[in-house]
């Protein structure tokens, strides 16, 4: 009897509180006001607006306005292509890529080697070991390529650069122009006997003609003959300053000054004996008729 008690007021319990939850509440009766400002009836708050994204993307893009009524910042990424097909990106990472391999283009493929080489000898000769600076040396003789290599670097321009410049050519014959301009001048300044060398090295076929010389025989075998060149325009520029070594240390010899080092005394007449024949105008002349 207990039992049957506690499950019916359960049972009670549970069943009003289910009838609560969905039954929604009566509203209560309406009711005569008095005249005046009429209030209007409070309604439930509709759906609240969430606030739209500016910054939007390709997938959200369906959801956006087509009109363009009411549309925000859009992001994009224009990745056009350049001459010759060439995406941006491509011809950015070409551009460094260039870059990064400059400094052995120089040294490898210009007079830039002979000249320098040439240049160091100088200030060794001269016993001055940092004067003029490194900075100096590598600007002089930077510039000083650069108007030794002034005629195939025109004729680069005029006949590879230009046109591609114009989209009259593609980037391969460019390419091919170009190489064909520095090939020229690497030719007339390599010694036939390191050509020869390097051929036989490689094991490829005796060339015809200069055309046929492979690019990659040609380049070591004109970076042997500038070190030739500059070693040799190096020896015949210490001569001179070998002889007033050689004359200082035996005057010293012979006044038993044995002590004494002799750089300290023949370098003031090695600068003088410089400075009294020209000597940066004939170096600089020299350097420059080597490559006529």
């Amino acid at each position: 009897m207990i039992g049957r008690l506690i499950l019916a007021l359960v049972c009670l319990l549970f069943g009003s509180v289910g009838f609560t939850a969905e039954t929604p509440p009566i509203a209560p009766p309406a009711m005569d006001t008095p005249a005046g400002p009429s209030t209007a009836p409070l309604t439930a708050p509709g759906p609240i607006a969430t606030p739209r994204n500016d910054l939007t993307t390709p997938g959200s893009a369906a959801g956006a306005d087509k009109s363009g009524a009411g549309s925000g910042l859009v992001i994009s990424l224009n990745t056009g292509t350049g001459k010759g097909g060439t995406s941006a990106a491509v011809q950015l990472f070409l551009l460094f890529t260039a870059l990064a391999v400059a400094p052995a283009f120089i040294m490898m493929m210009t007079c830039f080697t002979r000249v320098i080489i040439v240049l160091g000898f100088v200030r060794r000769a001269l016993g001055t070991q940092t004067l003029p600076p490194n900075q100096v040396m590598l600007g002089l003789a930077l510039f000083l390529s650069l108007f030794i290599m002034a005629p195939t670097i025109k004729r680069v321009n005029e006949q590879a650069l230009q046109p591609y410049l114009a989209e009259q050519v593609t980037q391969e014959v460019a390419l091919d122009r170009a190489k064909d301009a520095v090939k020229d001048f690497m030719l007339k300044q390599t010694r036939k006997s390191d050509l020869a060398l390097f051929i036989r090295l490689s094991g490829e076929q005796r060339p015809r003609t200069a055309a046929d010389v492979s690019f990659l025989t040609l380049v070591p075998a004109f970076a042997t003959s500038e070190l030739k060149t500059a070693f040799q325009m190096g020896f015949i520029i210490f001569l001179p300053f070998l002889v007033i070594d050689l004359v200082v240390s035996a005057v010293l010899m012979s006044l038993g000054m044995m002590m004494l080092p002799p750089i300290v005394i023949s370098m003031p007449f090695k600068i003088l004996l410089f400075v009294l024949v020209d000597g940066w105008t004939l170096l600089m002349q020299g350097l420059v008729a080597s490559y006529r």
